[in-house]
């Protein structure tokens, strides 16, 4: 997809009618269709927000996964705090910034002349993981707080209508109804061994949306805060590399084939639950 005017850009993972075939992208060898054109009809669509500094591959073995069953997959870089463009990185321009950038990245999904027609005609899925899960709150209602204790100026976005959180960035949500506009329902994931962001504290923040009802939180056993991502080729994993490591003995390929069965099974249930078709 092609970059906005602020510099914008996104992947995009969807069904499609060619076949697969290995292809080097990045560091990996993945099982895609490079450019091929959309299959016929119309899919569910999810957005997918990076953590800080980080991009949208590290997520490809989700993504991947959800576009073979059926969904249209788009996963922005944040401009300013993602791989090889991370001078905002800690500032609380990012806060604004990130929400705003993922409604622009829907608007430019839905105005597009080739895969508007193609979304589906239902809620949108807004998943994040560590500030991405910052992220797709701020839209979906959050109101953050900066460290010095003011309102983050962030837009909202009511076709939102569901959110995973993975290993989420809650520290600005943990002020008094800072979540009470959140009425998507939530499947939030936390790792047992996340110093970064701890399941105490997202505990602590989730516990402030609306309706517990609609809430589900399950923290990985032997996790850590980037065991979310997909495993690195073997030159990367090197012991100064955090984002390769796991706490001793936690299995990130194992985790990485149940992590998107997971997800799927969720957005199924979700879309059975609205009367719609589950995947």
């Amino acid at each position: 997809m092609r970059g906005d005017a602020q510099g914008l850009t996104a992947v995009l993972h969807y069904p499609c009618a060619e076949p697969s075939y290995p292809t080097p992208v990045g560091p990996y060898q993945l099982d895609v269709a490079v450019d091929a054109p959309l299959a016929p009809g119309r899919f569910p669509l999810v957005l997918i927000s990076h953590g800080s500094g980080g991009s949208p591959l590290l997520y490809h073995r989700l993504s991947l996964h959800l576009a073979r069953h059926g969904y249209l997959v788009a996963l922005p870089k944040h401009p300013g705090n993602s791989l090889g463009d991370d001078h905002l990185a800690q500032s609380e321009q990012i806060l604004r910034d990130r929400p705003h950038q993922l409604v622009r990245l829907l608007d430019a999904l839905l105005a597009d002349a080739a895969l508007g027609g193609a979304v589906a005609d239902e809620a949108v899925t807004a998943m994040g993981h560590s500030l991405g899960g910052y992220t797709v709150l701020a839209v979906a209602g959050g109101q953050g707080w900066s460290r010095t204790g003011e309102r983050i100026p962030v837009v909202h976005d009511a076709r939102i209508g569901a959110l995973l959180l993975m290993a989420p960035a809650c520290g600005p949500y943990l002020a008094p109804h800072a979540l009470e506009g959140v009425t998507a329902p939530v499947l939030g994931l936390t790792a047992e061994h996340d110093s970064l962001t701890p399941d105490a504290q997202i505990r602590t923040a989730l516990a402030g949306l609306p309706d517990a009802a609609r809430v589900r939180i399950e923290t990985i056993p032997g996790a850590g805060h980037f065991s979310f991502l997909a495993p690195f080729p073997p030159h990367r994993r090197t012991p100064e590399f955090a984002p390769a490591q796991d706490p001793s003995g936690f299995d990130r390929e194992r985790f990485q084939q149940w992590l998107p069965q997971r997800v799927l099974h969720w957005l199924s249930e979700l879309r059975r639950a609205r009367g719609g078709h589950g995947a």
